[in-house]
């Protein structure tokens, strides 16, 4: 590839972003170094998350650069190496997508194995995706045999993951929420949810309560907004909430208000705990063995969305935050 392409920030979004907020470049010519290895990038992936870098404003992860390559989740083949341990041909995962062609330190990338799954599934059940629900069910939610889960965007990446994962575990009912009927028939007919509700059709609290009439024990919340508080209506007692991602207020110019009823905690003994996988890396091996577990079992199982083309990526990425996917959105390069 002689003049590799990449998607730059031009400006900073408010509100949504747009087409003009980004540009797609050709990338400076980069030699290899001693520890580096250059990849060509097949699959990468496009997340809610990567919204919130798009501000400068201060989060727990540094913004992305105006006038510079982003970056996120990417799997491609080594095509040249300064590195002992990686080498031309291998697959690797890494953290500089949004590019056709990465040069990357080799202490940064992972070789997978794409004869065992498809590249992407390392961007999605068997990546970050999966790590991100089975920590937040089993560390953060302390999900119990018998507990009653409730996941919002539950027909998206993480979502599909937590409902599937918080069954193998033994959930004793599992409710997801999505923005179509297809999600809906699509968590009941191909994920084996027990109860799922579009949350365009009525108040959400109304819709979770027909659907768990005695309440929920784990509510993972990908939402927030009127979804969170639902979920704090419906806590049964010692009931456990973990806060993944809030898509609802993503785009939002004004502060969005929080639950009106979090007193309610206090009569449940409720608890909510926000966190990132960054902070859980050290369950990957657990997760790993017991992911192929079930795959192999037929437990879990996962549905992508694909698009073609870096010069799509943009598009890819605007379909997650306006709830186009099912499953992972991954970009096809």
């Amino acid at each position: 590839m002689t003049h590799p392409r990449e998607v730059q920030l031009r400006s900073r979004p408010v509100g949504w972003p747009t087409h003009d907020d980004f540009e797609l470049v050709e990338a400076a010519p980069v030699t290899l170094a001693d520890g580096q290895v250059r990849v060509r990038n097949e699959v990468m992936s496009v997340d809610p998350y990567m919204r919130g870098r798009m501000s400068d404003a201060k989060s727990y992860a540094e913004p992305y650069a105006l006038g510079e390559g982003m970056h996120g989740g990417a799997v491609g083949v080594v095509t040249e190496s300064r590195a002992q341990g990686v080498a031309v041909g291998d697959h690797v995962l890494h953290g500089l997508g949004w590019r056709e062609e990465s040069v990357v330190e080799a202490g940064a990338v992972r070789v997978v194995d794409t004869s065992v799954a498809p590249a992407s599934a390392y961007l999605g059940v068997l990546g970050m995706t999966g790590l991100t629900a089975y920590a937040g069910l089993t560390r953060i939610a302390g999900l119990k045999e018998g507990d009653v889960v409730f996941v919002s965007g539950a027909a998206g990446a993480v979502g599909s993951v937590v409902g599937q994962v918080a069954k193998a575990l033994g959930a004793s009912r599992v409710i997801g929420s999505a923005g179509s009927q297809e999600k809906v028939d699509h968590l009941l007919d191909d994920l084996g949810f027990d109860a799922a509700f579009n949350y365009k059709d009525g108040r959400v609290s109304d819709l979770l309560r027909q659907a768990a009439p005695d309440g929920i024990d784990v509510y993972f919340d990908n939402v927030g907004g009127e979804h969170l508080e639902a979920a704090i209506g419906s806590l049964r007692l010692g009931g456990r909430i973990a806060v993944c991602g809030a898509i609802s207020v993503y785009n939002a110019t004004e502060p969005a208000p929080g639950p009106r009823n979090l007193a309610r905690l206090i009569q449940t003994r409720g608890t909510i705990s926000g966190f990132l996988v960054g902070d859980h890396w050290d369950l990957g091996g657990e997760y790993a063995q017991r992911a192929a577990g079930w795959i192999a079992e037929g437990t879990l199982t996962s549905r992508e969305t694909f698009a073609d083309g870096i010069d799509h990526a943009v598009d890819a990425f605007l379909g997650v935050l306006r709830g186009e996917n099912v499953g992972k959105m991954v970009v096809r390069l």
